[in-house]
């Protein structure tokens, strides 16, 4: 069969002047994990192939063979399986610990045992979130409450409060007594944190009002009341969010602490960052538009964000709460998969249940491809450093609403160009100083306020040459900022600039736009004064008058600007106060993407220099240098090659996942000052012909399907 999104993952292993016959090569073989030394954390080596099955509770009874002869059939190297908190899946001896009434007395001690003696780790799985109703009725205390007295259910199940003994006592307990009675690999830990609504049904209900909750608060904040409305306006809300990062954080130390001491081999897994040993993220269908970039955007924004922790991130197999067992399209699983390998991360499926007689089983051929592809194929992934000189910055970890959508549109602007990028998440800017100094250029898309911490490095980074573009409400919290590093000051920055126009007329800048003199606009057109900046671009024009042809006219200057350019000694900083990227990610109008590459190509005419290709936009290009992933080198920096991974989205309609078209004829050039010594694909171990000359290698693979990856050495 073959697979169902392209990737081209080409790992340039030297560079050679001249059409070269290749010579022959046998890629390594994947290293056992017997030969990884055993002082070395096991997740280190980053290379998971985790499969999770989130059992409903009458799966229990699982088939312990079937099970573990489907995990070596898809090459899993990693399960992931219920193990307590909602319910017990093994025989618990806790009073306060509910268990499944369909529960084998045997299965999670079997599960463990057999996939120990195939080579499989077993990370087991605990959610906190909620307790069964017989435990809520001896405990309530225990429980989340609204202002209201509501309580937020489902069916007859309870969310929990973080500051409750249920959470701050007994959750350790119960992770303890799995630890103790069987020899796990991890632990992964289900919605951890503060919760304001039925997550299941999307019901908002407020913040927490448990009277745990308000006695540490007052302890926190010095005696002050649990805020009832989550306004960011509010100093005692501010302090809450204060409060809320500080008890998850002293949490998970106490369970770093806890488990670390019982076994330090033991990994911990969720979603945050710190005192984790893998952080976990979700690739999920969840809204319209379909972000078909969502794994490469989770993988690239951990890797960089937080380069000492490795990332896991899980293709959600549910198209929705109340379709658990609905999968989404083949070749959706696919392209998360594949991003997932060519941005750094191993693999990682979660689907509901047991594999057996599954209700939509179109994946599964998929999932053996591509997890047989990287078993194979293991030590060229997972081990890379991008050579990327874009950072764009993260709105958070997770972003949601208008931010993240400025925040996508600009991403795919520069996908849909081949420019390579890597994603840093806002709050760690000020702790990867040195990092952040390897850019040419950073993109602020809808980044309001930065701390002082940031706001230090961004400065001293624009005044030892990095260049700085910002869009929409960037850097509207931090008004002196703005003023200093962009030459702007705010007069109206949530301006609807539906119906207005821009005019690109300098075409020394805007070389994308000879033939055309105005665009449209719509969403936020932000009124600044730049007073301060050097440049003052794209004029603001009025809006057409509505009406009959005959009536129509308008189209007069405003005094506005919407880009800023101020020259600082060494680079410039660009200021675009408009939902540039929000509007590409809906609309998708080529003209406004061409507004940020104008940009982007003006303040540094040679970052494209890196990549170049004719390859269709929707042929995603990801460029890593790499080092071979085995034990021998594990203290191993410097690069074996350079690796190229080439995603086809093609079969992407925008609302249905088809097939990629072929993909032919695609001409290469890239910026290389080693020269190759040979490149051959990795599918059917071909030669591919290619030139190199003066730091330049130049090549041409004549037909790409769905999948295809080429190897080299230095």
């Amino acid at each position: 069969m073959k697979p169902l999104a392209l990737i081209f993952c080409i790992s340039l292993i030297g560079m050679m002047t001249g059409c070269t016959p290749h010579k022959e090569h046998s890629p390594q073989l994947s290293a056992s994990l017997a030969e990884w030394p055993d002082t070395m954390r096991w997740w280190k080596s980053n290379n998971l192939r985790l499969l999770q099955t989130n059992l409903p509770a009458y799966e229990a009874q699982l088939n312990v063979d079937s099970l573990l002869a489907d995990l070596q059939g898809f090459s899993a190297n990693v399960l992931l399986i219920n193990a307590g908190g909602i319910m017990a899946f093994y025989p618990t001896k806790l009073p306060f610990h509910y268990t499944n009434p369909y529960m084998q007395e045997n299965m999670l001690g079997d599960v463990i045992e057999k996939c120990h003696k195939s080579g499989i780790r077993v990370i087991v799985r605990f959610d906190f979130s909620r307790v069964q109703q017989s435990i809520f009725e001896q405990h309530p205390d225990w429980c989340y409450i609204s202002e209201k007295g509501e309580r937020i259910t489902n069916d007859d199940m309870y969310l929990t409060s973080v500051n409750a003994p249920y959470l701050q006592e007994k959750a350790f307990e119960i992770i303890e007594e799995v630890i103790d009675n069987y020899p796990i690999d991890g632990i992964f830990l289900n919605m951890p944190g503060y919760h304001t609504a039925n997550a299941y049904e999307g019901k908002y209900y407020g913040i927490d009002q448990n009277e745990w909750d308000k006695k540490s608060f007052a302890a926190f904040s010095g005696g002050k009341k649990l805020p009832l409305e989550e306004n960011p306006l509010d100093p005692v809300f501010r302090e809450y969010q204060a409060f809320k990062t500080a008890t998850t954080d002293i949490w998970r130390q106490h369970l770093h602490e806890r488990v670390k001491a019982k076994n330090p081999q033991i990994a911990i897994c969720t979603y945050n960052d710190t005192y984790v040993d893998i952080i976990r993220h979700e690739t999920q269908t969840n809204s319209l538009p379909y972000w078909p970039y969502m794994a490469s955007d989770n993988v690239n924004n951990v890797e960089n964000s937080y380069p000492d922790h490795i990332v896991s991130n899980a293709s959600i197999q549910q198209i929705s709460f109340q379709s658990r067992y609905n999968a989404i399209e083949p070749e959706e699983t696919a392209i998360r998969l594949y991003e997932n390998i060519a941005n750094g991360s191993g693999l990682d499926i979660s689907l509901m249940g047991d594999f057996r007689d599954y209700e939509d089983e179109r994946n599964f051929p998929v999932w053996r491809e591509i997890y047989g592809l990287h078993k194979q194929y293991e030590p060229y992934f997972g081990k890379y450093e991008s050579p990327a000189q874009i950072a764009v910055i993260a709105p958070g970890y997770w972003p949601g609403g208008e931010p993240m959508q400025e925040y996508r549109g600009i991403q795919l602007m520069l996908k849909e160009a081949h420019l390579q990028f890597d994603i840093i998440e806002d709050k760690q800017i000020g702790h990867l100083a040195e990092k952040m100094g390897k850019y040419r250029i950073i993109i602020f898309p809808e980044i309001v306020t930065l701390d002082s911490l940031s706001l230090a490095v961004i400065t001293n980074l624009c005044e030892n040459g990095t260049h700085l573009i910002a869009t929409n409400r960037s850097f509207t919290g931090n008004p002196d900022a703005l003023a200093r590093i962009f030459g702007a000051n705010v007069i109206d920055k949530n301006h609807k600039g539906d119906g207005f126009y821009l005019a690109p007329e300098d075409k020394t800048i805007f070389r994308r736009f000879l033939p055309q003199k105005i665009l449209f606009w719509k969403f936020n057109l932000g009124l600044y004064d730049f007073a301060g900046a050097d440049e003052k671009q794209l004029p603001i024009y009025t809006p057409g008058r509505p009406g009959p042809p005959e009536k129509i006219g308008g189209h007069e200057p405003t005094g506005f600007y919407a880009l800023g350019i101020k020259h600082h000694a060494k680079s410039k900083a660009a200021l675009l106060p408009e939902n540039l990227g929000k509007l590409y990610y809906l609309h998708g109008y080529e003209q406004h993407k061409n507004i940020l590459l104008d940009v982007v190509e003006y303040l540094c005419p040679d970052i494209k220099d890196l990549l170049s290709t004719d390859a269709h936009e929707r042929v995603e290009v990801i460029v890593q240098k790499y080092t071979l992933n085995t034990p021998e080198n594990i203290d191993k920096h410097s690069p074996d090659g350079m690796i190229i991974h080439l995603i086809n989205l093609t079969g992407f309609s925008g609302n249905t996942y088809f097939a990629p078209l072929p993909v032919r004829d695609i001409h290469f050039r890239i910026k290389m000052q080693t020269q190759p010594s040979g490149m051959f694909t990795i599918t059917d171990h071909k030669p591919v012909p290619f030139t190199w000359k003066e730091g330049y290698l130049e090549f041409r693979l004549q037909e790409l399907h769905a999948y295809e990856s080429v190897v080299a050495e230095w």
